[in-house]
């Protein structure tokens, strides 16, 4: 089917456009502020489709959230400790969002943005673009950054994130959607299944910031490669829930599978694919019912899981970590697949 283009909303006057890739029996809905995800239209093992990815119905909710449903974090997304690192002996300070570090970019990272859009209706595919200035949040160089959705016959969405610069930077630019395989308004995700291949993770103080340890899984809850349901892991662990990266198993730099989300109720199941050497899970621990979702659904705790594939957070910081530099004359990239089936 044609991609079909669309008035998703306006802002400050100027036009943002939405977009419906269709393909494999599923259907994806993005829109150009973000370079985001808004709609998933995903079929269960009964043949009806279900939206299978927490969002707004208008484009002021996203912009009153601080949740980032479904959008494109950079510049680095994440968080970096102290709001600040160094490069070549320079020390930069960035803006602050999450006192005193900064998370996903920014106060106004990308998520924030109007992205240009370009169709490729051979592809069946829509790539974002933005140029990031230098100076931008705090960043060194001028970024030209590109977020591509294509939706495939085979149930495969792939997501490709590419980066150039004219000054060495850092750059981690992550893909931020919650998802929640039961449909957005069915509630919590504590009777999904969850596996994660990564045997080590990196533990986190009272602030979410990166100890700079690397600590085995064996033996704790954050032990995800057998798989697990989730209403067991989240006891477990307590709190929150998990908002914590694994190192994720296989070279980083090649693309493998790290991660299935299994939903028995409908017999949805995703796969995740990725290049990157870390995973953040985030179930979500941090949402309440005052956030008024699409159709009025409140988004309660746990209602919807993040999987942001990625470099380590805090990694400017921490240098056994992997690095997240680019250098003119280089192209940063990243890829993740996710792929649908029904059991």
């Amino acid at each position: 089917m044609p991609i079909e283009r669309f008035l998703f909303d306006t802002h400050e006057g100027r036009p943002v456009e939405g977009f419906i890739l269709s393909a494999g029996g599923l259907e994806t809905t993005l829109t150009a502020h973000g370079a985001r995800l808004v709609r998933m239209l995903v079929p269960g093992r009964d043949g009806v489709s279900a939206d299978v990815v927490l969002g707004f119905d208008r484009l002021a909710d996203y912009l009153a959230s601080d949740a980032y449903f479904g959008a494109t974090c950079g510049r680095y997304g994440n968080r970096i400790g102290g709001a600040a690192f160094s490069l070549d002996g320079v020390r930069y300070g960035l803006a602050v969002n999450e006192p005193p570090n900064q998370l996903h970019g920014g106060p106004d990272g990308f998520d924030r943005r109007i992205w240009d859009a370009q169709v490729e209706e051979a592809e069946n595919a829509v790539t974002f673009t933005l140029v990031s200035p230098d100076g931008d949040q705090g960043y060194p160089g001028t970024l030209t950054a590109t977020t591509r959705y294509q939706l495939g016959e085979d149930g495969v969405l792939d997501i490709r994130m590419t980066a150039t610069t004219d000054r060495a930077t850092i750059v981690n630019i992550v893909h931020h959607s919650y998802w929640n395989l039961g449909g957005h308004a069915s509630g919590d995700l504590r009777d999904h299944r969850l596996t994660v291949r990564g045997g080590f993770t990196t533990p986190v103080g009272a602030d979410l910031i990166p100890t700079g340890e690397v600590r085995p899984v064996d033996g704790t809850p954050f032990d995800l490669r057998g798989g697990v349901v989730l209403s067991e892991a989240l006891d477990a662990v307590g709190g929150f829930g998990f908002d914590h990266n694994w190192c994720l198993e296989g070279p980083a730099g090649e693309l493998r599978p790290v991660a299935v989300l299994e939903h028995p109720g409908s017999g949805r199941r995703m796969e995740l694919a990725t290049d990157q050497p870390g995973l953040q899970v985030y179930t979500g621990g941090y949402l309440s019912e005052k956030i008024v979702g699409k159709g009025g659904q409140p988004y309660r705790r746990f209602a919807g899981l993040a999987l942001e594939c990625q470099r380590f957070p805090g990694s400017p910081n921490i240098g056994h970590f992997p690095s997240a530099r680019l250098d003119p004359g280089e192209t940063y990239r990243h890829r993740m697949q996710l792929r649908f089936r029904t059991s």
